[in-house]
């Protein structure tokens, strides 16, 4: 062979590497390949993009007529969407015009702004109705399933959209679908005709800030807000209970409501007092103190704080002629034990409320009645009444047969002075008990959660606090023998809970230690909007205070002292102290004070009562406890305690 003709092995090596580096290099180049060059490989499109271009200037007059029909079109869509149908619609333009203006320049407002942002019309009109439409499709949804209308404040649970959807009544109906299927087309039409707005950076940053401007000052400007509302005749009434704020938006509607109500919860956001300060903490807390540490002679009882999801008591409404087997062992631990009626802060959603309440013996309404206490408090430790028990030596545990990051409940509550937190995660698969998990209807057996109580009991070497806020009996109620019996299926798993209280009660009779329990629903439950038992009730935001009367139970496997308890009403937060007082605990200033509150003010909640006046030492109390210094008696040593900034 010739010499020239022999490939050395280097010849070889350098084709190869030239061979990877351009297989490296061809989608290096196609990412950066101009726009024109790509628009080649697909000729129909670039055709298209053409035409739409041209559209544009063709069509200019046409498309000034999208731009200016578009909040009209969005802004009817949204409100009959909601409304599943025109009728309800034609209400609004009929019989409240002057609100239907307020939202219609609502909507040009918010049109403008995007506009300003995107600049491209069909663009900005995608996204006007993408946020319009989830808006009014999520109140459909809330509704339909609670009863209780959509407010801007329930998008803090964005990021729980995952276990609410177990919660939610989700139907896809033919008109839901219609209503999609118009606002699709009304954005095709926009992207074939291609509007657009010829305007500098700078001016359509004017246009975005001149926007803003008016929608910030409707929610944080009384002065501004007020005589607006009034010139549009919106419904400004204080929506204290569940049922005047659904009488606002049937009177406001949709998007007048949204906008209101955020005027509302930001004139009611929490400020402090000018009145505090640790001298004025030191003033409220200068009481004589009983420090009895005798525990009713040294023997301290097991605590164990039952509250039971949506648990209620419908006898109270005798046109409903609920039988009494359903209650039967609610009944029978009640003649057992003591009986009562206590105020919950809240009806039919946000069992933070009532847990709240019941875990820090501390009113919402002193940090203005919040959906959310929990995310107001300070990234520091809580002086919950955990925190007592353990500093007594008590083992605190708390058990929710649920998702742990539902409500922030693992990241928050272990400020509250747990030292055993117990969940379960269906969905994930995985599970803090260590019983056998059964379930009933939807989610866990109420009697899954009395057997772990039970084991911790007999596990642990010294008394326990327990506190657990069941699952078992939260909506949906379509799993029985009629779906749509929603009422019927809830009463009978009313009766399954008390089949398995009973069941655990005649347990404890058999455990030597005594044991103390506190039973109590934490709201009546959420029931469908349309069809519940609710409206067939005829309440009203006048007549509805049946509806946060809980009845409650104190129940004892040894001779405990109820002489304790409470014969007339009073709020969830006075329950911590009656049971400190029936197991004899020690008393400090602050559950000295807090047992004189339950004399002269029983009830504190507006929810139940609106007439019910401020109390500002309560109200700084709070305050001072959960989001403040805390200068008042705390049960947290000062090294563990470390106040947030």
């Amino acid at each position: 062979m010739p010499k020239n003709s022999i490939k050395s092995p280097s010849d070889s090596a350098v084709k190869t590497e030239e061979t990877i580096i351009n297989k490296v290099k061809d989608p290096i180049e196609a990412a950066i390949e101009p726009a024109e060059e790509k628009k080649t490989r697909f000729p129909r499109l670039k055709r298209f993009n053409e035409k739409r271009e041209a559209n544009s200037l063709k069509y200019s007059k046409f498309n000034h007529f999208i731009m200016i029909i578009f909040p009209i079109f969005i802004c009817c869509m949204a409100e009959i969407n909601h409304s599943k149908y025109i009728s309800s619609f034609g209400k609004l333009i009929t019989e409240r015009p002057t609100v239907f203006v307020f939202d219609l320049i609502i909507t040009t407002i918010v049109f403008i702004f995007l506009l300003g942002i995107f600049k491209k019309g069909w663009l900005t009109i995608l996204v006007h109705s993408i946020i319009f439409m989830a808006l009014s499709t999520t109140e459909l949804f809330k509704y339909g399933t609670n009863g209780n209308h959509l407010i801007l404040s329930d998008m803090k649970l964005v990021k729980s959209v995952k276990s609410l959807t177990s919660f939610a009544y989700i139907k896809i109906t033919p008109q839901l679908i219609l209503h999609f299927v118009i606002a699709i087309a009304f954005i095709y039409l926009a992207f074939y005709f291609n509007p657009k707005i010829n305007a500098t950076p700078l001016r359509r940053v004017t246009m975005s800030c001149a926007c803003v401007l008016p929608m910030a000052a409707l929610i944080v400007l009384p002065s501004f807000y007020k005589p607006v509302y009034n010139v549009f005749k919106l419904d400004t009434t204080d929506a204290t209970n569940a049922f005047k704020l659904n009488e606002k938006f049937d009177k406001n509607h949709f998007l007048a409501f949204l906008v209101q109500t955020a005027s509302e919860s930001y004139a009611n956001r929490l400020v402090v007092p000018e009145s505090y300060s640790e001298e004025y903490i030191q003033q409220i807390m200068n009481i004589p103190v009983d420090t009895n540490e005798d525990f009713n002679g040294g023997k301290k009882p097991n605590v164990i704080v039952i509250m039971s999801e949506s648990y209620a008591d419908f006898r109270v409404f005798d046109q409903l002629k609920v039988d009494d087997k359903y209650y039967k062992y609610f009944d029978r631990a009640s003649a057992e034990g003591k009986s009562g009626t206590a105020i919950t802060p809240t009806y039919a959603s946000w069992t933070v409320r009532s847990e709240f309440e019941l875990l820090f013996g501390l009113p919402v309404r002193g940090i203005n009645t919040p959906n959310m206490p929990q995310r107001e408090l300070a990234e520091r430790e809580q002086p919950a009444l955990a925190q007592y028990y353990k500093s007594w030596g008590y083992n605190t545990i708390y058990v929710h047969p649920f998702q742990s990051g539902f409500y922030s409940r693992a990241k928050i509550y272990g400020y509250f002075g747990f030292e055993k937190m117990i969940y379960h995660d269906d969905q994930e698969g995985t599970t803090d008990f260590t019983v056998p998990v059964d379930h009933f209807g939807t989610y866990v057996d109420d009697s899954s959660v009395f057997n772990q109580i039970l084991y911790e009991i007999k596990e642990s070497d010294r008394p326990i606090y327990l506190h657990t806020t069941t699952m078992q009996n939260h909506q949906p109620y379509n799993q029985g023998d009629d779906p749509d019996d929603e009422f019927g299926n809830y009463l009978t798993w009313i009766q399954h809970t008390n089949e398995g209280l009973n069941n655990f009660l005649s347990e404890l009779k058999k455990i030597d230690e005594p044991t103390l329990v506190f039973f109590v629903g934490d709201h009546f439950p959420s029931l469908r909007g349309e069809t519940s038992v609710y409206n067939q009730l005829g309440l009203t935001g006048e007549n509805c205070s049946p509806l946060y009367q809980q009845k409650y139970f104190f129940w004892s496997n040894y001779d405990a002292d109820y002489s304790y308890v409470p014969k007339k009403e009073i709020s969830f937060f006075y329950i911590p102290y009656v049971i400190l007082n029936i197991i004899d605990a020690p008393h400090d200033a602050f559950i000295e004070k807090m047992n004189g509150f339950m004399e002269t003010a029983p009830v504190y909640s507006t929810e139940y009562n609106n007439d019910i006046p401020r109390n500002d030492e309560l109200d700084i109390l709070t305050i001072d406890r959960v989001v403040l210094e805390e200068f008042s008696p705390s049960p947290i040593p000062p090294e563990e305690l470390s106040t947030h900034d």
